[in-house]
């Protein structure tokens, strides 16, 4: 969960972005829109929401285990390491 006001902030605007998304696409339904803009739709919004997904669990590990636990340099390269192989699998 973010916790600064900025980190709030910057999750609150994606979820947002996210129900615009969701908004639109299920505009398109209603419209009877054709299956490849559906589709599209469908990636953006799981895409968009595997990014909010990987900003909220980057926001996690530096709180859990980052700024204020003193960590060796090591140490943080493997939180650096970790949170750039769930980045890669969300995307």
């Amino acid at each position: 969960m973010p916790h600064t006001p900025e980190d709030k902030k910057k999750a609150l605007t994606r979820l947002r972005r996210i129900r615009g998304q969701c908004d639109a696409l299920e505009k398109a339904l209603e419209a009877g829109s054709e299956c490849a803009p559906v589709l599209q739709q469908l990636a953006a919004i799981r895409g968009a929401v595997n990014g909010l997904m990987s900003e909220v669990m980057g926001m996690y590990l530096q709180e859990e285990f980052g700024a204020d636990a003193h960590l060796d340099a090591g140490q943080q390269k493997s939180i650096d390491t970790i949170l750039s192989l769930v980045r890669t699998y969300l995307k």
